[in-house]
């Protein structure tokens, strides 16, 4: 499975976990869960395929936890930004740091990833 896939799968799922852990942090949120959920699934696919495109370029698993947590915090951000922008009470630390902690997991998962190339029978 190549990298950019495997984060995309993986930042999917761990999405899903971001999304959730809404309810443990801002339990007002309750009845927004589902919009919530699909949005940090969605955040995390597209965090998840930048990660995995990205570690095939790091070398050092310091540089691709750095990168990983940068995008994941760039894309947090930018969701706590449009929660602001729209009215809504902003909830930087619910969001930006399960971002971030997305973003360091699926990077460091996507580095030790070995692609496998094995396509061509030998």
């Amino acid at each position: 499975m190549k990298r950019p896939v495997l984060g995309l799968v993986l930042g999917g799922v761990l999405g899903a976990f971001d999304g959730l852990s809404g309810l443990l942090t801002a339990p007002e949120v309750a009845p927004q869960i589902g919009g919530i959920v699909g949005g940090s699934v969605f955040k995390g696919i597209v965090v998840g395929a930048l990660v995995g495109w990205v570690s095939r370029r790091v070398k050092t698993v310091g540089g691709i936890l750095l990168w990983g947590g940068a995008i994941g915090l760039f894309f947090a951000a930018l969701v706590s930004l449009l929660q602001k922008l729209s009215g809504q009470p902003a909830y930087y630390w619910q969001i930006m740091l399960p971002g971030t902690i997305l973003g360091m997991i699926v990077g460091f998962a996507t580095f030790r990833h070995r692609e496998n190339n094995s396509s061509v029978a030998a």
